[in-house]
């Protein structure tokens, strides 16, 4: 198999359970931890590795080794792998999975941004979820009428924090996740809750049309809900591990243990919180966005050019939605194919830099 992001939290535990399940390594690519990926070149003996930056070419210990965006697409394509984990961060990982897609492959997908931005342009049938919440809904699913879908979120770095704090808030307090720890980006999208957000697009486009929402459970127990029609509610529950879904994806069948089961007793009880427009100003766009899912370019765009200006310290933590919020009342064209979402993408970066 292919792994897109193999030193990421994600990437790490697929390799785990790929030597578990005895699956063979093809290709790694990796950003900038060349320490973490010389340790998997040793260890899952890779054919071919692909990293970010040019510089970094001559200190991975392979033979073979590749470097920058065309270079991921080209493996993919010259590949005789069937099977690609694409845990890569932003809109980087939309043509991966693109060409992926094109060439027949199943794709693991945890790169949210190529189904939020491209959604409309995407087969799914070929796409394994393995975000713990979309792997939840895909696990809870059967064939009785469906009311409604939710899923959790932890609340992130600020869910207790004084809301007029907030615009104060620091790159590093972003980082302050209260249940586990993840990569800069996916931390500040789940303070700010725009990575709720883009999980509830891309469930729209894995599940089709329907009523999609979202609450807070602090403890991350439960990862997602089903509301059937008969007024009964199903919950998927099981230990924060991205093991589990990784695992679904490589084998369609899994009798083995992956995971301890949650131990309710010591889990004692669960919280759970509305997520609210005052702490989490994206939110009053949920609605309207998920009536025009096709607009996810737009919010994505945004977020990354926010979160740039915000990590350069010109602007402030909750300035993020605000620029988001005005990209999304500015470009309301729908993208008519794939080359208008690459161009609209462009358009509102250049937008959101400038404001």
């Amino acid at each position: 198999m292919i792994v897109l992001g193999s030193t990421g939290s994600i990437g790490i535990n697929t390799l785990i359970v790929a030597k578990r399940l005895g699956i063979n390594v093809e290709v790694l690519v990796c950003g900038r931890n060349i320490e973490l990926l010389n340790k998997q070149i040793l260890e899952h003996s890779p054919k071919i590795v692909v990293v970010s930056q040019k510089e970094d070419v001559l200190k991975v210990n392979h033979n073979n080794v590749f470097y920058g965006e065309d270079s991921i697409v080209r493996v993919i394509e010259d590949s005789s792998s069937k099977f690609v984990v694409n845990a890569l961060v932003g809109f980087l990982g939309l043509r991966p999975t693109i060409t992926a897609l094109s060439l027949g492959k199943k794709v693991a997908l945890a790169n949210k941004e190529s189904l939020v931005a491209c959604g409309n342009f995407i087969d799914t049938t070929n796409i394994q979820p393995i975000d713990s919440e979309h792997f939840g809904l895909w696990y809870l699913l059967q064939d009785r009428k469906i009311s409604s879908m939710t899923i959790t979120a932890s609340g992130g770095a600020f869910r207790d924090w004084d809301i007029d704090k907030l615009q104060n808030a620091t790159l590093a307090d972003t980082q302050k996740h209260p249940n586990w720890s993840m990569g800069q980006k996916i931390t500040i999208d789940s303070a700010t809750m725009v990575n709720k957000m883009f999980e509830l697009l891309e469930a729209r486009w894995l599940f089709g049309e329907g009523k999609y929402d979202a609450i807070i459970e602090t403890k991350s127990i439960i990862h997602a809900m089903i509301n059937f029609k008969d007024g009964s509610t199903t919950a998927h529950i099981a230990n924060a591990s991205m093991q589990l879904p990784i695992a679904y994806a490589l084998e369609e069948k899994m009798d083995e243990n992956i995971l301890e089961h949650v131990d309710l007793l010591k889990v004692g009880s669960l919280e759970f919180r509305e997520i609210t427009k005052e702490r989490y100003p994206i939110w009053q766009i949920k609605d309207d966005i998920l009536q025009n899912p096709t607009q996810g370019v737009v919010i994505n765009a945004a977020n990354e050019a926010s979160i740039e200006k915000f990590i350069a310290k010109e602007i402030g933590f909750m300035d993020i939605a605000k620029n988001i919020i005005k990209a999304y009342e500015r470009f309301r064209d729908m993208p008519k194919n794939i080359d208008d979402v690459f161009a609209i993408d462009k358009e509102v970066r250049a937008f959101v830099r400038g404001l």
